[in-house]
């Protein structure tokens, strides 16, 4: 595919990367850890009606042999036509201390040998640093070719330290299920927030973080520091996994009202830093695409050059998506 003159009905106003989403459960009434084969052909189109060209299903926390299960069926299903999986995000079992909309995270040290029989098809674990073993889990992951991420955490600023210093480089949707910033007590979110070595995911639709501390994120961070995630959920099926949620004022909510996920699309994720954050649209365009690609060393995806996949979105004047293409093929839904 050669980069020209484009014409199109609405006008193209701008040429962007493909989107990178490393956080997807679902989305609308399509679950992945539940999804049979035309669920996931749904799916697929959805994703690259937002634009996006390669992203990560994610699994939250379940019993390792549910997991184990779930993880092989998304393996097979690698390869349909459509958004590009790149690997399983694998969010939990082995969390902190914030679980969340999690219920069954297990106690005791994290089985890193189970991890990394999984790593063929794992490409992001979520952990807690303050789990015993958490920096030999995450040394343990990055031998294997896993990104370790840390997140639902009430972590000390030492704890998170040691993690990554282990060599974690991702620190899950920051903000939530991050503990408090306290100024004599920073915590996780504090050393994720001033490490440069980490770069933090933000749920960017206006419930999960306040766009004052969004603002605050992408002062705090560098050029490639920040990754927008939509940790979106199959909400209008009423299901993330094996938990029951309902759309209640804008999110999706387990029954005590527990955020559980969201109902966010990646093209409105940029546009809500842009339009109500404040961030540069640049900045913004790398945060879902050459931010992602890159933690995940993804060296043929995330720009636009030449020598590099034709994973384009199309997008006019308002940041809407006209069209996604993948490899150079038009994709989507229409």
């Amino acid at each position: 595919m050669e980069i020209g003159p484009c014409s199109a009905e609405p006008e193209v106003d701008l040429l962007a990367a493909g989107f990178v989403d490393l956080q997807v459960n679902g989305h609308d009434d399509v679950d992945v850890a539940t999804a049979s084969d035309p669920d996931w052909s749904r799916l697929l189109g959805r994703l690259a009606d937002q634009g996006v060209t390669s992203w990560c299903p994610t699994l939250i926390t379940a019993p390792r042999t549910v997991l184990t299960e779930r993880v092989a069926a998304v393996a097979r299903r690698r390869g349909a036509p459509g958004p590009t999986v790149v690997g399983v995000h694998l969010e939990g079992p082995f969390l902190g201390r914030a679980p969340g909309a999690h219920s069954g995270v297990e106690d005791g040290p994290i089985d890193i040998d189970w991890l990394r029989a999984l790593a063929p098809e794992i490409r992001i674990v979520t952990l807690g640093p303050e789990r015993e073993n958490a920096a030999d889990a995450v040394r343990g992951l990055v031998d294997a070719g896993i990104v370790a991420a840390l997140g639902h955490t009430r972590a000390t600023a030492d704890q998170t330290t040691a993690a990554i210093d282990a060599g974690a480089r991702l620190f899950t949707h920051a903000y939530n299920a991050s503990g408090r910033l306290h100024h004599r007590e920073p915590g996780a979110l504090g050393v994720a927030l001033t490490d440069d070595r980490i770069v933090v995911s933000l749920i960017a639709d206006g419930v999960h973080v306040d766009p004052m501390m969004l603002r605050l994120a992408w002062r705090a961070k560098p050029r490639g520091g920040v990754v927008l995630v939509t940790d979106a959920v199959g909400w209008r099926g009423g299901r993330l996994a094996d938990a029951g949620v309902a759309l209640v004022d804008g999110a999706p909510r387990l029954a005590d009202g527990t955020l559980a996920g969201s109902a966010l699309r990646m093209d409105e994720a940029v546009r809500f830093c842009v339009d109500e954050v404040g961030v540069d649209l640049l900045d913004a365009l790398d945060a879902a695409s050459a931010a992602p690609a890159a933690l995940l060393g993804l060296d043929d995806r995330g720009v636009v050059a030449p020598g590099h996949r034709a994973d384009l979105v199309a997008l006019d004047r308002d940041l809407a998506v006209v069209a996604t293409w993948i490899g150079g093929q038009p994709a989507g839904d229409g």
